[in-house]
């Protein structure tokens, strides 16, 4: 059952092949004799399942059933899921309870999927390797000596391992689409504000946005049409209709235009990776794509511009877990300022500190000009390069990540060199553009990713040129050694 994609377990469901009941349980089973080597769980949701799963089984038998109905899944431990612990990966909230769900919960709740439980990440979002968790580092399936990538590593973790058909995660600077790259699976970033923010706990606000990892897109497109809608309770949520987005898996590329940024074809990518890119692109033309190189001028301006933006937003966003309303309180404190300072010290990690310093320096008085005015600067030239680029090409494809996935601890010691691991991925963040990864081969036996960026609101298409391209390959099907 668990090398099966969601498409083929709602068939499999459809016909009686086994329950949802059988279904969960099946997954709840490998994650308690799988999880220990990879530890891509926090929270495993397990007598709630199974009533999800029961009510599922009932709600098909009265012939109620959706596409995704008893289907399981699990979610980053950033979206609020009513009864179950919301940590954010941080000692801060390892006590918090969410009261109520996020949008993107309750959504895919409506559609009668079955949570299995919140995987670990990155604290508060923060890390390209999801090595900063309080709950320790989460490990690649495809070696357990190396990182899964970050902040969503425990999502991509899980759906490569098959410890849950599909997963959700959040993406602020590449952290969809980096580990679904590190783990060989699929990772959508959507539009800005095609899905709602509401009950997914802030880290910079107008970059965050949530998407599905899954096997592959067909499953991606499923699950997005069950997550995307305005929201009135989220200020950034678009009112936009939302298509079908499994409709239109399989159309004709002939003529599609991929432009390939030169930018990213630097002294910095590994040269396997460039070579699977080079690979993928040529199963495109076979398709009938033609590939014309672009030039995005300003892309070397998204690094300093992210790591200004993001820490900004980001230390305005914690200022709320001060020890006071809800999440750790330091013991015994002599007054209010020893709350805060010690409440706030003993429970975020150094890479939570380290951004919250960074941010509030450059939003202080004399330096807000020279800094965040000046990134919001690069962000505009940044986006004007995509809305130029898109003039003359439907998609623009790169590498997703610079190197496969690297050692445990290999750059913890060396924040700058951490930052540059979504150097490919934070542009697409900075313009609010959709973008998603596929898996597009191996380099030493580690998956590698080919990155796909559409036009605002053009998933569609995105999902559609993913699936064209995972239909003439087999990367997507591979399952690391020792969780077949």
């Amino acid at each position: 059952m668990h090398d099966k994609t969601l498409a083929e377990l709602a068939r499999d469901l459809n016909s009686g092949t086994y329950s949802s009941e059988e279904l969960t349980r099946h997954y709840l089973e490998r994650i308690a004799s799988h999880d220990s080597q990879l530890n891509s769980y926090i929270t495993a949701a397990t007598d709630a399942a199974l009533v999800r799963a029961r009510a599922a089984d009932e709600q098909r038998a009265a012939g109620e059933a959706g596409p995704l109905t008893g289907i399981p899944l699990a979610h980053k431990d950033i979206f609020c899921t009513d009864g179950l612990k919301t940590s954010c990966g941080s000692k801060m909230l390892d006590n918090f309870i969410a009261p109520y769900d996020a949008t993107v919960v309750s959504r895919l709740n409506e559609a009668g999927m079955v949570t299995l439980g919140k995987t670990n990440m990155d604290e508060f979002a923060m890390g390209s390797s999801n090595e900063t968790s309080f709950y320790g580092p989460v490990k690649n399936p495809w070696d357990t000596g190396t990182v899964p990538g970050g902040s969503s590593g425990g999502s991509a973790a899980a759906v490569a391992a098959r410890l849950a058909p599909a997963a959700t995660g959040t993406d602020t600077g590449g952290s969809i689409r980096q580990p679904a790259a590190l783990c060989g699976v699929t990772g959508l970033k959507p539009t800005y504000g095609r899905v709602s923010r509401y009950g997914m706990i802030a880290f910079a606000s107008s970059l965050d946005q949530a998407g599905p990892l899954t096997q592959t897109a067909e499953d991606a497109a499923l699950l997005l049409n069950a997550m995307a809608g305005f929201d009135p309770r989220d200020s950034t949520s678009l009112d936009r209709a939302v298509p079908d987005y499994s409709a239109g898996l399989g159309a004709d590329l002939t003529g599609l235009k991929i432009g390939l940024i030169k930018e990213h074809f630097d002294p910095g990518l590994d040269g396997g990776v460039a070579d699977a890119v080079d690979a993928a692109l040529a199963e495109y033309k076979k398709l009938g794509a033609e590939v014309v190189e672009i030039s995005l001028p300003n892309t070397h301006l998204s690094v300093p511009a992210y790591y200004v933006v993001a820490p900004a937003e980001c230390s305005s966003n914690l200022s709320r877990f001060d020890g006071v309303r809800f999440g750790y309180r330091c013991e015994n404190p002599t007054d209010l300022a020893d709350l805060y300072k010690r409440s706030r010290g003993e429970a975020f990690g150094p890479e939570v500190k380290r951004r919250i310093m960074v941010g509030t320096y450059a939003l202080s008085a004399g330096y807000y000009d020279a800094y965040y005015i000046k990134a919001q600067q690069a962000r505009r030239l940044i986006r004007d390069d995509f809305v130029r680029a898109f003039e003359s090409v439907d998609v623009i494809m790169g590498p997703t990540a610079p190197s496969p996935a690297f050692k445990l601890g290999e750059k913890a010691d060396d924040p700058i060199t951490m930052y540059l691991s979504d150097i490919y991925t934070i542009a697409a963040n900075l313009a609010g553009l959709p973008a998603m990864s596929v898996p597009a081969g191996f380099v030493n036996n580690l998956p590698v990713g080919l990155q796909i960026i559409g036009n605002y609101f053009d998933e569609a298409r995105l999902l559609n040129v993913a699936h064209r391209y995972q239909e003439v390959t087999d990367w997507h099907q591979r399952i690391p050694s020792g969780f077949e």
